[in-house]
């Protein structure tokens, strides 16, 4: 079996590589192609989306190869009608989004992904982000660090933030990073409050019946959705407005959930005291984004699921689907 490892700067191919040589018994043949993400941004390549525009250099390293390993590979229409050998695709994410799962299903290829490999990071990651913006701790830093400053306003009653314990914390989407947040936020002493409408059972907190119901009583939103035609700018100015004024957000998730042009709005008028941004609606931001001239923001380039442990476990699961794959097992995280 010839085997592909497509991996980048994140997902190391010796991880992969290592990965699959511990998990593959049967005799197999591994060659690499390493992809530029992230330090070339990942996007929409042909009709796939998230992905490494190098369609070419892919078709060129899939010659003869059964399965790819990969997690910014460009597995178009185009792509796989150049790879008449390949029969399985495992993608290092928690959704093949980089893959036209229809032309793959026509051709026999099995598509397979790694569910739940960065929500622990991307949860330690959001509690992180909100204690920054709550506490102004970037500000704060900058400050000190870079202006030589100390600058004792900030322990001012107007300028400290809130603390988490007793805070009306709404969270929107309680799914393996939602969850991971809630049961934090909770041991904090928040009082956490979640609207899913497409989760049952128990949940870290207490259930919302509304979204706007969650709205009028969180001093803080954080954003947990999946990013669906349905959530697409499901937090609007209308939404906001619905937040007790003085409020925080932070998104972790995916920046088109959120109206990037209402939230500079509700920062300039104070409806918004702060938000702390990951992830944004057009990714890298550009010069002019208007959120650089907006005040109280913390802003990170799309870091929530950075971790070495996380890369570890997108290879490793990864690896595991190759195994099954190899020994003719049922598949775990299969879309074909």
């Amino acid at each position: 079996m010839k085997i592909l490892a497509a991996g980048d700067h994140f997902v190391l191919n010796s991880l992969i590589t290592e990965a699959l040589r511990r998990g593959v018994a049967a005799p197999a043949e591994i060659t690499e192609l390493t992809l530029p993400w992230p330090l070339t941004p990942f996007g929409k390549v042909a009709e796939v989306d998230e992905a490494n525009d190098c369609e070419d250099a892919l078709i060129e390293a899939l010659d003869g190869v059964e399965v790819c390993v990969t997690q910014m590979g460009p597995f178009t229409e185009r792509v796989l009608a150049a790879s008449p050998a390949l029969r399985m695709i495992a993608v290092c994410r928690g959704g093949p989004v980089n893959v036209n799962v229809e032309a793959a299903r026509a051709r026999g290829v099995k598509v397979c992904f790694a569910p739940g490999r960065n929500a622990a990071a991307t949860a330690e990651f959001t509690v992180g982000m909100l204690l920054a913006a709550l506490r102004r701790i970037p500000e704060a830093h900058n400050s000190l660090a870079l202006d030589g400053e100390w600058d004792a306003t900030h322990y001012t009653y107007t300028r400290c933030g809130p603390e988490l314990e007793d805070l009306p914390v709404g969270l929107i989407g309680y799914g393996a990073v939602g969850s991971r947040v809630a049961r934090v936020l909770t041991a904090f002493g928040a009082e956490v409050e979640v609207y899913d409408p497409y989760v049952r059972g128990d949940v870290h907190g207490m259930r919302s019946p509304s979204l706007q119901a969650l709205l009028a009583r969180s001093s803080v939103v954080t954003l947990h959705a999946r990013l669906t035609p349905e959530t697409r700018g499901l937090i609007g100015a209308a939404e906001l407005a619905l937040l007790p004024r003085g409020s925080a957000l932070v998104n972790v998730a995916r920046g088109g959930l959120l109206d990037t042009e209402a939230l500079c709005d509700a920062l300039d008028s104070g409806q918004l005291a702060t938000a702390a941004l990951d992830t944004y609606e057009q990714e890298p931001l550009p010069a002019g984004s208007r959120l650089f001239g907006t005040p109280n923001l913390v802003l990170t380039p799309h870091l929530g699921g950075a971790s070495k442990a996380v890369a570890h476990k997108a290879a490793r699961i990864a690896a595991a689907e190759v195994a099954r794959y190899a020994k003719g097992e049922p598949l775990a995280h299969c879309l074909t």
